[in-house]
């Protein structure tokens, strides 16, 4: 709750939720629909100024009530060719994203750091179990 005010306070946008990647070092905020630009600043001056203060790598992921929109904002700037959520038999969610082939890996990211980011959140909004970059 003290990182969603503090990051409110400083970049005047909606924050929705504040998820903390320890394995990566990194807080991932969930910003209101619309409202990432004012929460990154202008040329980032927001997320530096952010990450200064709490001397930890930050990442903006604006919101949506489409699900669709939503995963392709959780991997942006990489573009998303098709998304398909599959249940085993057990129940588990795997979610499935199709990227135009030059953008692989800068959706998976280095070390698998995107995909990771994306189980987190999708996860905690979703129950998706697991993401397989195709």
């Amino acid at each position: 709750m003290r990182y969603i005010s503090l990051v409110q306070d400083l970049t005047g946008a909606t924050i929705r939720d504040c998820i903390i990647d320890e394995e990566n070092d990194t807080i991932i905020f969930i910003v209101k629909e619309g409202e990432a630009g004012l929460a990154i600043g202008k040329n980032g001056s927001n997320v530096k100024k952010i990450k200064i203060l709490l001397k930890r790598n930050i990442e903006f992921v604006e919101y949506s009530n489409d699900f669709d929109q939503f995963v392709k904002n959780i991997f942006a700037p990489a573009r998303i060719a098709s998304i398909k959520k599959v249940e085993n038999p057990k129940g588990r969610i795997t979610l499935y994203v199709s990227v135009h082939p030059q953008d692989k890996g800068l959706a998976i990211g280095r070390g698998g750091r995107n995909v990771h980011k994306a189980r987190l959140i999708l996860k905690r909004y979703f129950n998706i179990e697991n993401v397989i970059i195709t």
